[in-house]
């Protein structure tokens, strides 16, 4: 393992691979990590390597449709991931070494005119589908209204769950307590595992555009703060509330995005607790020989930060701008996925 990334373990974070992308899951292992996550963009990128040139024209020619198609490469990938990392689930007993299955987010596109009830049944019907007789699989939900409504029943179900595109902790709140509502519906908490990612750079991003008179002690450390607020929240809550297996925080989106920013600027301050999937830039930067990384994650900047960061941000606003911003960010992927795909059908066909 990179001397840096050995440091950063050490000081009590989990390294997860943002990325099921089986050469990246080989050396990720190596250098530690310990799960994986997916999404749209990874899948869109391994298909423009031409990894999947000779499946794509026996899945179309099995009358797939692009969307079939695509969630049968997930499917195949993130199994692969899954067997990859299974060692670490069985010796950990199912508290580490997960992959992350994420839910078609184009169920969140306004143009497909779903009302709330019929997003929150799909989330359901596709959660408890695409986890069906799987062991290591996490269901990755978006913390949307009808996102959160559908967490409860999952959890119920049995449903392993990591919620995303949290911004706020009092979105972190809701999404948290309807896991747990639904958990305290199962016979047994003992295989109950939840995990909640708190995006980070892109609240920086909303300081330097909304709130630009903040002093230079405070802008670029709502991001930090904001993160480390949901850890403490998070670790008050299940301390109270014990279960088997730990309910943690992702802190994901950690890839700085200001000029001038040391590239492990979130890594290190959010360091000594909880997960991180960082992206691979950043991980190469945290694996530097010369990179040491001690527990940050409960230290916090001074009061009078807090105090104007507190005093400045509408933190409702922030969600409201952010969220939106990532539901979009979430259905472009899988809609440029599809275009991807149905341009591999076209050139299959010109060749016929």
């Amino acid at each position: 393992m990179a001397h840096g990334l050995a440091s950063l373990v050490a000081s009590g974070t989990k390294a997860w691979l943002d990325s099921v992308d089986p050469d990246l899951v080989r050396s990720a292992i190596a250098d530690g990590a310990t799960g994986a996550t997916s999404n749209p963009v990874i899948i869109s990128d391994l298909i423009k390597t031409g990894r999947f040139n000779d499946s794509l024209p026996s899945l179309i020619a099995a009358g797939k449709d692009d969307a079939a198609i695509a969630w049968t490469l997930v499917d195949e990938l993130v199994t692969h991931a899954q067997g990859a990392f299974l060692d670490t689930w069985k010796k950990t007993g199912g508290n580490d070494g997960w992959v992350s299955f994420e839910l078609d987010p184009l169920l969140e596109d306004p143009a497909n005119g779903l009302s709330e009830d019929e997003r929150v049944a799909r989330y359901v019907e596709l959660g408890t589908f695409w986890s069906a007789g799987q062991c290591n699989r996490m269901i990755k939900v978006p913390a949307t209204p009808a996102g959160i409504r559908a967490l409860e029943p999952l959890a119920a179900a049995g449903v392993p769950l990591n919620v995303t595109l949290i911004f706020t902790k009092p979105q972190y709140i809701r999404a948290r307590d309807s896991v747990w509502k639904g958990a305290v519906k199962r016979a047994s908490l003992d295989s109950f595992k939840s995990v909640y990612s708190v995006f980070v750079s892109r609240i920086d991003v909303y300081t330097e555009q909304h709130v630009p008179d903040l002093s230079p002690a405070a802008q670029g450390m709502l991001a930090i703060v904001n993160a480390k607020r949901v850890w403490a929240a998070n670790h008050a809550f299940w301390k109270t509330h014990p279960t088997p297996l730990q309910q943690e925080i992702i802190f994901a989106s950690t890839g700085v995005k200001q000029k001038g920013l040391d590239a492990c600027t979130y890594v290190s301050a959010l360091a000594g607790d909880g997960i991180q999937t960082n992206p691979p830039a950043t991980t190469q930067a945290a694996a530097e020989p010369s990179r040491t990384f001690s527990r940050q994650v409960d230290t916090m900047p001074p009061a009078a930060v807090l105090a104007e960061l507190d005093a400045k941000v509408d933190m409702q606003h922030l969600e409201e701008v952010l969220m939106r911003e990532g539901v979009e960010k979430f259905v472009t992927p899988q809609k440029a996925l599809l275009a991807l795909i149905a341009s591999h059908r076209a050139a299959i066909a010109a060749k016929v």
